[in-house]
């Protein structure tokens, strides 16, 4: 059994290489610009704004908010609550299905507390995908800002997820080991420039340097294809587990239940080890379920070790430890 914690491309590390040894002030600006334009067109947006990290762009866009956002109860960002905390932003959870969010669920919640918008991500806990188009739908028609957080999404083949046209902006996070993988950085795309301008000060302070910029604009040219085999390798676990919550929707991370993950996680640490490093999560968690559970993040994993026969002998070790 081979495995390899997820690791940036090679076109991706090599372009970093360069831009490390040719990032002068002068080009700084072509790699920026670069970087921003491969993100406009995989996102549909208007505008993108690279930055240093996934929290750096939950802040700078949670920044131009002064009343209410929602969240999910679970399966969200600890980010969204984190940094609604430091900005004094008033943040309501909204009830969900393990993660999942219900439309209705959340017409009733704008209803309520009339924020200003609800921030979730792509997939609940990466474990089941959100119903983004049908929830965008009500906060257009509410006039409120849906932000999603495509660290998990973005380029997904049916558009449904990472999509411009189902998201008032998409931020994300480009920090191993998410889908555009090069090691740190985030952004943040949108139609809507004025969240732009609010945020310039913040932008200004955390923006991205032209080596996270150059493996950006490398790393997001496979991300269709990286989010693609980790979906099918989690599809292909989810079969064949009994335990697996949320078989029938897409995800990059399996959540296995148990009643004793941490005896569960402790075991499959050891016999899954991964160059000294973990893809078992243990749960009740918010960034993924408040159940008792174990996590298997296929997400983690380089993409060479998503080949069947590789994927078989983890089933086969998860069986001989949770059955």
């Amino acid at each position: 059994m081979e495995l390899y914690f997820k690791k940036p491309s090679k076109k991706a590390r090599k372009a970093m290489c360069e831009a490390a040894m040719h990032g002068s002030v002068k080009n700084r600006t072509v790699f920026i610009n670069t970087a921003e334009c491969e993100i406009n067109h995989v996102t549909g947006h208007k505008y993108a704004k690279v930055v240093n990290s996934g929290n750096s762009a939950i802040l700078a866009v949670m920044s131009t908010f002064k009343d209410k956002i929602l969240i999910p109860d679970q399966g969200g960002w600890i980010g969204f609550k984190n940094i609604a905390e430091f900005l004094s932003v008033e943040t309501i959870e909204v009830p969900t299905k393990l993660g999942v969010l219900n439309p209705e669920g959340i017409e009733d919640a704008i209803d309520k507390y009339n924020p200003e918008a609800l921030f979730m991500t792509s997939f609940a806990g990466y474990i089941a995908e959100q119903p983004v188009k049908e929830i965008y739908d009500i906060c257009e028609d509410k006039n409120v800002i849906l932000v999603e957080d495509a660290s998990g999404g973005i380029g997904d083949k049916k558009n449904l997820l990472g999509n411009g046209e189902h998201s008032h902006v998409i931020i994300a996070s480009t920090g191993f080991p998410k889908i555009i993988n090069v090691g740190n950085g985030g952004f943040i795309s949108t139609n809507d420039n004025e969240i732009i301008k609010k945020s310039k000060n913040i932008l200004k302070t955390v923006r991205a340097d032209p080596i996270t910029c150059a493996g950006i604009s490398e790393e997001i040219k496979i991300a269709t294809t990286s989010l693609m085999k980790t979906i099918q390798a989690c599809e292909l676990i989810k079969k064949e587990i009994k335990s697996a919550i949320y078989s029938d929707k897409r995800g990059i991370t399996v959540a296995l239940r148990t009643d004793d993950p941490k005896k569960i996680g402790y075991e499959l640490r050891k016999r899954l080890n991964v160059e000294g490093r973990s893809i078992i999560s243990i749960c009740p968690k918010y960034e993924r379920l408040m159940v008792d559970a174990v996590c298997l993040e296929i997400k983690n994993l380089d993409l060479r070790c998503l080949r069947e026969d590789n994927l078989k002998e983890i089933i086969n070790t998860v069986k001989e430890v949770i059955e």
